[in-house]
């Protein structure tokens, strides 16, 4: 992932993300993750059935790397692990909520200007100028 894509302020979304997943990972879902006590959404991801299966067996987060085909347990390199405190399931039951609790409070992998991790979903489209703002800089 390049620095630009992560950091830059234009928008350069990523319209075949799915097809790319349907390619390389077509028996996985789509998980809406959410901070239990600020009810904010902290990032999407995907779980097949050993990710699932991993996640309520530790009560961790615990989900499929799209990008390298493995088991991706949230933190485990970043230190930014995620408590997993309920799981539910949509009324088609093709995606899945995680309702979790940061370990050290932090979230993302990636940092502000202080150091600090943040929310995955630190920018928002400016919709007048189709800009992103960095919220947390």
């Amino acid at each position: 992932m390049s620095k630009e894509l992560e950091e830059g302020l234009d928008l350069q979304l990523d319209f075949d993300k799915l097809a790319k997943v349907a390619a390389n990972a077509p028996d996985v879902l789509p998980v809406a993750v959410q901070h239990i006590d600020t009810k904010e959404v902290i990032l999407v991801a995907y779980a097949n059935q050993l990710a699932l299966e991993t996640a309520i067996a530790t009560k961790t987060a615990v989900f499929w790397s799209t990008s390298r085909n493995e088991l991706w347990e949230k933190g485990k390199t970043s230190g930014e692990m995620f408590d997993l405190h309920e799981i539910r399931v949509n009324c088609e039951q093709n995606s899945l909520l995680y309702i979790v609790r940061p370990r050290r409070g932090d979230i993302c992998h990636t940092k502000n200007q202080k150091g600090e991790p943040r929310n995955c979903y630190y920018r928002r489209l400016v919709i007048e100028s189709g800009k992103l703002e960095n919220l947390d800089p």
